[in-house]
Formats: C-alpha cells, structure tokens, sequence
C-alpha cells in the first residue's frame, strides 16, 4: 500500500516511488506536517522541536506549557484564529462577524482509488491510484473540512484538495479556502516562477525566498498571461540534473494565488489555492464547497526529473478522451493568411493549396459568424454569415472534406459586441456594473458564465454550427479579462461567488461540448498563452502556447512551459516571415525545427512562400510524422537555458528506452571569428552505440553525454540544426 495509517499512534504516511509524506496528529488534535521528501522509513515524529517562543501563542488547553504554539509548529491545513500569524489556508468569517476557526483531528481512512471533484477537473487515473482522507472540524461552529490525498505513487505525483462541509446551524463565509500548504521544517529555498504579459508567457525568473510573502496571483479572472498557476521551490543549488525541487500545479483556470515566506525561525510555507482577494462563499447548511486540486510533486533529482513527472501526469492523468495520445492533425490556420479579409472561395482555396503540401486540417479562425468583418461586432451571434461566405458553413465544410482535409472553427464563447443580436436582446447578460460604463477590452464585454441560461445559449449556437460543416477541431479563444462583475440573477453582488461560478460555468460548456462532440479536438486560447494551466488541460489536450509566433521568442516561452508541461499541450505554428507580431525575419526551417517542440500546423499564406519553401514544407511534415511519438511521448530535455545561453538554445526528445535521441540547436547569435560550441546530450545509454542518421557518424552514448557534439559553424543568427541519433 501506498499509504499507512497508524491509528494508535495518529501517524500517516504515504509513499510514492521516489518520496515520503508523512503528518502527525499534535496532543491537542492539531493535524501536523513531518516530512516531504526523498523516500525513507520510520517515525519523523523527532523532527519536531519545542520552545518558548516570546509573542507566539498557546491553544487554551496547553494552560502552562508555553512550548507548543501553532504560530511555529508545521501544519497540513492551517487556519486564522489559532494563534498562527503566517499565511494559513482558510479564513472563516462566522455568522457574528469574528474571523476564527480551529480545525481538529476527526478522522481518517483510505480509499480505494482516485477522489473526484465535481464541476471540477481534476486527475484521473483507471486504476493503482489511493487516497487518503483527513476530517478536520472546528467544534463550536460545526465546519467540517476533508484534507483529499489522491496518491499515483508510481508517478510520484501527490494530489490536494478540500471538501468543506457546514453541519452547523448557521452561514460561515470562506473567506479563504486554500487547496494545498505545505510547511518545510528548515531549507534554504528559491522561488521558481513564470511571468509574463500577452505575446511573451511564462518568462523564467528564480529568487531566493525571503523573510516576507512573496505572492505569485491572477486578479484577472483567469490564470492570465502575468503569471501562471505553477511554481517550483527548489534548493539554491538546484540544477537541471542535480539537487531537491518542489513542484506545485494548480488545476484551475479563473483567479489564484499562491504564497511563500520564510518565517521568524526559518521555516518555509507555501500555500496554493482560488484567489482569496476576489473569494468570499457562504457555506449555507449543509453546504459543500469544494477547492480546485493542486498537484505536489519532488524531485531528488533537479528539475529535469521534476518536469518529467508533471509531463507523464498531464499527459497520461490529466488530458482526457480521443486526442489524449493521439496525433493531432498538421493543420493550418486563416488567421495570419487571411484575418477578416475572406470569403468562402479564398477559404477552399488555402485549403487546396494545404492539401498539396500534406496538410490536415484547415481552421477558420476569427469572422466566419454574425457581422464580424472586424473585431468591432458580431461576438455573440454564432450563426455563419452566408453572405459573406457566399455559401453556407456545411458547403464549406464539405468542399474543404473533398479536398481530404478535417475542418476546424475558432470560435470565443464567454465574449459579447454590444454591435450584436444577442447583446440587444440580453443587454443583462454581459458583465457591467447598473449606472456605470464597463471596461472594455479588444471592444468586447464578458458574457456572465454564471448563469446557466447564457451557457445553454452559446452552447446550442455553437453545437449547431458544429453538426452543420462536419466540423471536427474547435479553437476557443479568450482576448480579454473579466472586470465590472455584476449578476442579475444575484440578490447581493458577492463578487467572489460569481467569478468562481463563472470558472465553473466554462468548465460545464466545455464538457457539454466533449460529451456531446467525443471526437471533438479543443484547443484552449486566451490571446495564446493567457489561461495555459493544467485545469483547461483537463478539457482542452493542447493550448495555443503565444499569440507571439515569432520562432526566436518562441524559445524563451516555449522553454518555460516545458517546466511545468508536456511537449504535447503546446500549440505551435510555423508562421509568416517578416513575422506579423515582431517584423522578425527567421528561415523556414528554423520556424519548423521551433514550431515542431508542440503540436505542430501553420500560419501564414502558402501562396506567397517559394517553390524551394514549399519543398522544406512537404518535408517537414514528413518529419513531424515520422519523428511524432518521439517528441510527443519521449522525454523533454532543456539543454540550455535562452534566459542565460546568448550564443544558442538547444533541447532533445529522447525516447523512454534511449532507443533515438532527436536533437534541436538555434544560434542565437553569429560571431567573427567566434569560438567552436559543443552541446552535451542526455537521457543515453552509456555503453550503446549511436549512429547519427543525417551523415552515419557513429558516437558512444557516453561521449555524447559528457563530452557532447560540436555544433556545425552556421553563418547568421537564427539558423537551426536538427540531427536523429539512433542506438545500433
């Protein structure tokens, strides 16, 4: 079993394949925090030190003993009003208006299998998986609060959530409900963190962690583009192949906010959850609330075993139905080819020219629907504009499957123009405040997900144009976030109520759309990268990775999604030079080796490409083919570091049984009389033999993986070479 419990001494423990967790009952019922780390064995209940520590304080029941103080002790799921000044996980506001809760030890027991939350996504596994369940209650008001385990020890992956339950008389608030805190006992730590802004996502920034919160946060309604739900604590000598690290993944997609301190006596805690600035939920009686899961996972190590881990769950445990493993189509989109500028006829015949070069799928992006000639009008109104098609949707989709393509929408569902049918007949289904005028962003209001009936609305809009054209992939965008939060249907305007139930109503649309459309492949959009989490994943098996394109800046986002998530989620094109978001000009092998690190398809008008362009085309879907199980289900490694490496990035797939290795190099830089550069691969077999396929040199494992291979000489920046290496 993968997890213990020892009732008589209130020990439990739970093992995965690689590490320990283990917590403790305290003498006055507190649920206590022993260890997370490398496997072992034993009692960790030694760990525990005791003292007089001035200005923290004792529970009542401690009476003269002044040593046992919960502002100093290590706590699974702490809470405001017990003496403990540190960032806790729930804050209760009661019925009186008093802000206290003390949680106690109730109970615990395992379960076979894998915990469930409804309305929310969450990790799934078909079978090996266990779960733990702690209850915690605080006496005098009556609230119960479930600590859910979810345990995949042979992943070593560890899952948290809450389910909190009023069995009192009265309405409490949460004020706070955290999914996940974890408290290290002592550790010198840095804070590894994705930031970012709209076009440049996930920006790799790493801070040693101080004596003050530093709060990682989306106030935005979405998991955003500015940071991003997943964050690593890692010893300061941490490595990509050496040293400990601590993964935290949140599987939500609306508002969170995740915190780190040290404390007065050098202790570290992190806490993970729902925003609290944008929270407050009244528990009626009887009433459960469920928090979003957040996913723990350790490394011994470095991070590229950490990654590794997060890379097997969300592909194998997270993503979910028919393009969970399967390859995606090559597709190719209109945006960049077209924009709004299109009729049914210019459609079909990007559609025949990508046909011809091996293409899939062709996606109509944005304007196929209502009066949508510009970003001014028509969201809303998700019937097809004939007139400006010069056709129906299902002639198009039907001229475009002739051609031996699968056809593919863009649609935005949680947007409304004011200049639409739908906004004129609902004015009160959009988000503006009575008596003020809303925030606008890219022209648009946000439509109240809340609200069941506006979900039902834009769900059958959008399933009939699904049954209309055969229309197989669907791209959801996102191009702004939420503000001027008001509901009709609410009594009192509790704004944290309402966007947590926007969150949810999102979720019910998209799961609405699976199990009415099985088949159906989703690809997330929030303006690109603006809600890449692992909650949209769950529904969503890739996301647009940027609305930046560009191959070179690509890199840099690209490298920091890989930290946190599969090769396979990432939505990647190769685009058109100059490129539209930067005016950069980039080869088109380089933006095929780049765009090949996700799901890969084009963007950009194959007229205007040469006849030798098109050649490299044709080719390199060959390749991706050919090269698809590699990159998708071999493991991903960060060679070099864009944010620290000036003169070239590079990365490999390795298959799991070091059978091929396929190896991606971009200069970043090109110098006069410049140095020679080597790059060391790893993920070998030491004692095998590897042929490289491209010139039938032959190189042991070990001296590809500590000596390395010098990079061919290449004369301009941003030149790409791509070598497979195959064992003898």
């Amino acid at each position: 079993m993968s997890i213990i419990i020892d009732q008589k001494e209130k020990l439990f423990t739970i093992h995965t394949a690689q590490s320990t967790y283990q917590m403790t009952v305290g003498k006055f019922g507190h649920l206590i925090h022993l260890y997370y780390g490398k496997k072992t064995e034993g009692d960790m209940r030694y760990l525990l030190t005791y003292g007089d520590r001035g200005f923290s304080g004792n529970p009542y029941e401690a009476e003269r003993d002044r040593t046992y103080s919960l502002d100093a002790l290590p706590q699974e799921y702490p809470c405001y009003g017990t003496g403990d000044y540190r960032n806790v996980a729930l804050h209760v506001k009661n019925p009186d208006g008093t802000y206290s809760c003390d949680l106690r030890y109730q109970s615990a027991r395992v379960v076979e299998g894998k915990y469930s939350l409804p309305g929310l996504p969450a990790v799934h596994t078909e079978a090996g998986a266990e779960t733990l369940e702690v209850v915690l209650a605080d006496r005098q008001s009556g609230l119960e609060v479930t600590l859910l385990y979810g345990v995949l020890a042979d992943s070593d992956v560890i899952t948290r959530a809450a389910r909190i339950r009023n069995t009192g008389s009265e309405t409490p608030y949460l004020e706070k409900a955290a999914s996940c805190c974890l408290d290290f006992l002592y550790g010198a730590y840095d804070l590894i963190h994705f930031h970012g802004r709209h076009g440049m996502e996930r920006q790799f920034e790493r801070s040693s962690l101080l004596h003050a919160d530093q709060v990682l946060q989306s106030r935005r309604g979405v998991s955003s583009h500015q940071q991003n739900p997943f964050f690593i604590l890692a010893d300061h000598r941490t490595g990509e192949e050496s040293g400990e690290c601590y993964g935290f993944s949140l599987l939500y997609s609306g508002g969170f906010k995740a915190e780190a301190a040290v404390d007065q006596y050098q202790q570290t805690r992190a806490v993970m959850g729902l925003s609290d600035e944008f929270f407050s939920w009244p528990l009626q009686q009887g009433e459960i609330f469920h928090t979003p899961e957040a996913v723990v996972c350790y490394s011994a190590r470095g991070f590229s075993e950490l990654s590794f881990q997060y890379h097997q769950l969300i592909r194998y445990h997270v993503c979910r139905g028919e393009w969970q493993t399967k390859r995606r189509p090559i597709l190719i989109n209109s945006w960049e080819a077209a924009y709004f500028d299109f009729d049914g006829e210019k459609i079909v015949e990007i559609a025949r020219q990508a046909s011809e070069l091996g293409v899939e799928m062709l996606v109509l992006d944005d304007g196929w629907f209502g009066k949508r000639d510009d970003d001014f009008a028509g969201l809303g109104d998700w019937a097809a504009n004939e007139k400006k098609l010069g056709c129906t949707l299902g002639e198009i989709g039907t001229r475009i499957n002739a051609l031996g393509l699968k056809f593919g929408l863009w649609i935005e569902p949680e947007m409304v123009s004011e200049d639409s049918d739908l906004y004129r007949k609902h004015p009160d289904w959009a988000f503006v405040i009575p008596g003020r005028k809303p925030v606008r962003g890219r022209y648009q209001l946000v439509l109240d997900f809340s609200r069941k009936e506006v979900v039902d609305c834009i769900f059958e809009q959008v399933a009939a144009a699904i049954e209309q054209a055969n229309v197989e992939y669907i791209k959801m965008d996102m191009n702004r976030h939420l503000s001027d939060i008001y509901s009709h249907t609410a009594v009192f305007q509790n704004q944290g109520v309402i966007l947590h139930k926007y969150v949810l109503g999102v979720y019910d649309f998209l799961e609405r759309l699976l199990q009415k459309f099985p088949k159906l492949l989703i690809e997330g959009c929030a303006g690109g990268g603006g809600r890449f989490d692992a909650g949209m994943l769950y529904y969503t098996p890739q996301i647009w990775c940027s609305d930046n394109s560009d191959a070179v800046e690509r890199i840099r986002i690209q490298y920091g999604t890989s930290f946190g998530y599969p090769i396979a989620t990432v939505g990647s094109h190769v685009s058109a030079v100059p490129n539209h978001q930067t005016g950069r000009s980039t080869n088109i092998v380089t933006r095929g080796v780049v765009a090949m690190a996700g799901s890969f398809g084009y963007e950009l008008d194959l007229k205007l490409i040469t006849p030798e362009e098109k050649a490299i085309v044709r080719q390199q879907i060959q390749d991706y083919k050919k090269y698809f199980d590699l990159i998708q289900n071999g493991r991903y490694w960060r060679l070099t570091s864009p944010f620290e490496d000036e003169d070239y990035a590079a990365w490999e797939f390795t298959a799991q049984d070091g059978s091929e290795v396929l190896l991606n190099v971009v200069t970043l830089a090109a110098h006069f009389n410049g140095p020679s550069l080597y790059v060391r691969l790893r993920g070998l077999e030491e004692d095998a033999v590897y042929r490289m396929e491209e010139t039938g040199a032959e190189y042991p494992g070990s001296a590809l993986m500590y000596a390395g291979v010098p990079i061919p000489k290449m004369t301009d920046d941003y030149q790409a070479w791509q070598v497979h290496f195959v064992r003898k």
